[in-house]
Order: C-alpha cells, then sequence, then structure tokens
C-alpha cells in the first residue's frame, strides 16, 4: 500500500507541473495588446483597429485575439508610439510617422503639397510604395494608410488671402510640412495633436493645419473661429506596426492569419474611414457656427507658386540612399 507520505509527493509534484503549465500557456497566451492614444470612440478604432481585430479572431478560429489599449493606457505621449512597440510595451501599436520624421522620411512624402486628392487617394499612393514604406520599420507593417487634405483652423484671424498667412505660428502634423508653411510666410512647429485644442486657446499657437476628420475627435471647434479650405497641401501618413519579435516567434500559420488580417483592405479601410470622419468634422464646424472660407483659385495659386521653390527643393533632395524626393513621389503615383 502507497503512504500517504507518497500520495501527497505525487499530489504535490503534479498540482506543480499543472502550475508549470498554466505558466507556459500564459507566456504564450494569443491575446496581442494594441496600443493608440486616442479614445476609443476614434474613428481609426472603427475603421482600422476593430476590423484587424475581427478578422483576426475569424480567420484564426479565435485563437489570435486583440486586446485595445486605448486612449493612452500604455502610453500617454503620442511620438512615442513607435518607441513603446519596439520596446515591448505593446505587441501592436498606431503611430504617426510624421512625430519622428526624420526616421520615416519615404513614408512622410505623402505629406508634400498637391500628391493626394483625398484620404482613400492618400492611402493608394502609399500602397504604391509599400514596399518602400516597409523597408523604414523595424516592426512589421499590419496597415498604411493617409487622412485628407489638411484645412487650416484659426482663432484671432481669418485667412482669406497668402498675405494673411505671413507672422502666423502654424501648428503642422509633420516637420517635413515645415519648409513649405515657411514658404507661405508663416512659421510652422510641429505638434501631437493631444496639445493643439489647449494650444489654439491659450495663443501658443495660431493656426491649427490639420486634416478636417480631427476636427471632431479633438473638438478643435471649440477654440476655432475661422476654418480656411482650398491651402495646398496633402494628406498625414498613418500605420499601425507589430512587433517584430511577436511576428516572428509565430508559427507559419499564425503569420498567415496576421497576413490575411492585414491586407490591403485594411489600409484602404482607414483611408475611406478618414473620408468620412473629414465630412462630419466639417458638418460639425458648420453646426458650431464657425465662419468657412474657401480660398478662391487665384488665392491658390499664389498659394502653389510661393511653395513652388521649397517643392523643387524637396523632390531634389536625396531622401533615403540614392533616392530622391522625386523618385518616392514617381513611386506612390504608381509610375
Amino acid at each position: 500500500m502507497m503512504s500517504v507520505t507518497r500520495i501527497s509527493k505525487i499530489a504535490i509534484a503534479g498540482a506543480i507541473a499543472i502550475g508549470a503549465l498554466a505558466g507556459a500557456t500564459t507566456a504564450t497566451a494569443t491575446e496581442l495588446r494594441l496600443a493608440y492614444f486616442m479614445g476609443p470612440k476614434h474613428p481609426m478604432n472603427k475603421f482600422v483597429f476593430t476590423p484587424f481585430a475581427k478578422k483576426l479572431a475569424e480567420v484564426s478560429g479565435g485563437k489570435l485575439t486583440v486586446k485595445q489599449f486605448a486612449g493612452g493606457a500604455l502610453n500617454s505621449a503620442p511620438p512615442k508610439q513607435y518607441s513603446i512597440l519596439l520596446k515591448g510595451v505593446a505587441d501592436i501599436a498606431f503611430a504617426l510617422p510624421g512625430y519622428t520624421a526624420q526616421l520615416f522620411p519615404i513614408t512622410n512624402v505623402i505629406t508634400v503639397p498637391g500628391l493626394s486628392t483625398s484620404a482613400l487617394d492618400g492611402t493608394k499612393k502609399m500602397l504604391n510604395a509599400r514596399k518602400l514604406i516597409e523597408k523604414e520599420y523595424k516592426a512589421k507593417v499590419l496597415a498604411v494608410w493617409a487622412n485628407q487634405p489638411p484645412v487650416l483652423l484659426t482663432k484671432d484671424k481669418p485667412v482669406r488671402t497668402l498675405e494673411d498667412m505671413k507672422g502666423l505660428k502654424v501648428r503642422v502634423t509633420s516637420r517635413q510640412n515645415v519648409p513649405f508653411i515657411e514658404a507661405l510666410g508663416a512659421s510652422a512647429v510641429s505638434q501631437p495633436v493631444t496639445v493643439i485644442n489647449q494650444n489654439l486657446q491659450n495663443g501658443t499657437i495660431d493656426a491649427i493645419l490639420i486634416g478636417a476628420s480631427a476636427i471632431r475627435s479633438f473638438k478643435l471647434y471649440e477654440p476655432a473661429k475661422y476654418i480656411t479650405t482650398g491651402i495646398p497641401g496633402s494628406g498625414s501618413a498613418f500605420v499601425l506596426l507589430m512587433n517584430n519579435k511577436v511576428y516572428n516567434s509565430m508559427s507559419a500559420q499564425e503569420k498567415k492569419w496576421v497576413d490575411a488580417a492585414s491586407d490591403n483592405s485594411l489600409s484602404l479601410s482607414g483611408g475611406s474611414g478618414f473620408d468620412k470622419a473629414a465630412a462630419g468634422g466639417m458638418k460639425i464646424s458648420k453646426d458650431k457656427g464657425l465662419t468657412f472660407i474657401d480660398l478662391s483659385s487665384a488665392e491658390r495659386a499664389k498659394f502653389t507658386k510661393a511653395m513652388a521653390p521649397a517643392m523643387e527643393k524637396f523632390g531634389a533632395k536625396k531622401i533615403s540612399g540614392d533616392m530622391t524626393g522625386w523618385d518616392v513621389i514617381k513611386a506612390m503615383k504608381g509610375q
């Protein structure tokens, strides 16, 4: 007959083995952490993050799932999104390459004036150059997309002519926008979108150049009184990335599931979603009583002419190896 002591030892050993197995299961959990700094009601949750999560769960039969960490739960500083992804704080992260433009010069070419006519158009152009864009990241690129060409929001001074831009301190999304705005006689500063409502209100900046989709998301109709459309511009770039170590540690089947959930349709959803959100931003601006100013064709021509030297300089500049700005623009145009 086996002793009580022997039974206890076996029971303890079994418990330890079960505990070890549970620990191993936890360590290889299929739940992926997705970080973004906006609230869960932001349009990109509806058009990118949630669709990705749903499709991943669907194609994997629930073996790979996504848990969202919205509102900066894993990182409250938007420019650090890429950094926290590389450090493994998040498995997947939404990022704006414009905040660290020096790291992603190819991606940010989409921001140059006149390159895109809408968010969907800008997204298609980014997809044309997707292989070039992917080389800039030390991460798995799940989606790339753009928002719509920007509008100009001001609080104290309406902008109706090129001369009205002189002396204004204008917030831009990417540092790559700076020379084009300064060519108009204004000064430009790149700031995270999370601070621009307050900064326009307190006079730290005089104007915000941004896609209209942000008006509703960040309540920019509160400090702004005027909205000017027709200023030459293009969309800003957005990316959804997965930590390389996480992706590379997956089985071949798991990688296929991730790839299926992040095909080009995910990027296109982001672009079309931004166009819809932009329409909503313009509507709420009208509802809140902002004064709308649409530049005349003559004034638009003046803006374009003023930006032309900066555009030529940008196009001739080598931005990645021997690749110039013109080379990337051609790639984005599918030429």
